[in-house]
């Protein structure tokens, strides 16, 4: 593998990063929002927001999960022969 094939691996792997980043602190805002609306006993408001924080989650172990299944296309065991890609 080039640099440059080298570097745009490392680029996108780190975009997946950042997004799952996002997403996560997408996610704490909507949790904060959540217990307020509970505390002041909006239940339909605060189970919106908590729903809301969870598809946040969701959205961020999509990313963390599609770096590892790419990791897991390059990560060898001893005996494995290297990929010529």
């Amino acid at each position: 593998m080039g640099d440059d094939e080298r570097q745009a691996r490392l680029d996108a792997a780190a975009r997946l990063y950042e997004e799952a980043a996002a997403e996560l602190d997408r996610a704490a805002g909507h949790c904060r929002i959540s217990a307020e609306h509970f505390r002041n006993g909006e239940v339909p408001r605060g189970a919106a927001h908590a729903w809301a924080a969870f598809g946040h989650v969701r959205e961020a172990l999509d990313r963390l999960e599609r770096q590892a299944r790419d990791h897991s296309k390059r990560a060898l065991l001893a005996g494995d022969q290297p990929d010529a890609s």
